[in-house]
């Protein structure tokens, strides 16, 4: 592991507007100048860490921890209402895996896709094609069209693109609660030799497959970071936390 960060946050807050009735969004955006339409409701508060070059961070809280929310502000699918991130590299984000898919194409189709959005070119999407329809180890549905897919299946196609993506950082978000047990497997499988040369970022509530992995432990509660640091020490005080029924920890922005 590098002393040179890989991620890096700080002051990161992320508030969501929410608004009481159906045309206030309409209004906010005519009016919003002189009146606020909606109320905010903040899921992270002030959030502060780095994860250095080949370091495995593992997360771990409640849930409406601000976990989720947190991962998707790293990978470029939201942005932080304040704070400033950094991540150095090519992330592979498993995220809600399959969501961006595209039913009426086929699987092949949608890998193609997918992978070019991870930022592969042409040629080596055409190079990787085969081995990503092997991972994902579907078989001649591989063919047919997603919308004939189950959830399992989905979640196959879309590990196994993030898997081929020559990524520098990977960044999980529960993705091994998908699939049956043989995929499951061979997601960890995946991630322990990814953690061998790359930066892992990653959200489970297995806590004995991350006190294994990972080199650090974040405990997010209520969008604050309550304690980050050795595995063993962390998951012990959550765990302790989970049992007794502990109220969690409020912070207001």
């Amino acid at each position: 592991m590098s002393s040179e960060p890989s991620i890096r946050c700080a002051g990161i807050g992320k508030a969501f507007q929410l608004y009481a009735h159906q045309n206030d969004q309409l209004k906010q955006v005519l009016f919003g100048l002189w009146k606020k339409f909606y109320r905010e409701k903040w899921v992270l508060h002030d959030v502060n860490f780095t994860v250095g070059k080949g370091e495995r961070v593992g997360i771990v809280g409640r849930n409406g921890a601000g976990k989720t929310t947190l991962l998707q502000i790293l990978c470029g699918i939201t942005m932080p209402t304040k704070g400033v991130f950094e991540v150095d590299g090519r992330i592979a984000p498993i995220l809600a895996l399959g969501s961006g898919f595209d039913g009426l194409l086929t699987g092949r189709e949608n890998a193609r896709i997918g992978a070019a959005i991870l930022g592969l070119s042409r040629k080596e999407v055409d190079a990787r094609i085969e081995d990503i329809a092997a991972f994902a180890d579907i078989g001649p549905f591989f063919e047919q069209p997603m919308r004939t897919y189950s959830m399992g299946m989905i979640a196959r196609v879309a590990f196994a693109i993030c898997a081929h993506a020559d990524a520098d950082v990977l960044i999980v978000d529960e993705a091994l609660s998908v699939g049956d047990e043989i995929f499951q497997r061979k997601c960890e499988r995946y991630i322990q030799e990814f953690s061998r040369t790359g930066t892992i970022l990653m959200v489970s509530h297995d806590l004995n497959f991350l006190e294994n992995l990972c080199d650090r432990v974040l405990w997010l509660e209520n969008g604050v970071v309550r304690e980050i640091g050795a595995p063993a020490k962390i998951i012990a005080d959550y765990r302790s936390a989970m049992m007794s029924g502990q109220p969690a920890v409020v912070q207001a922005s």
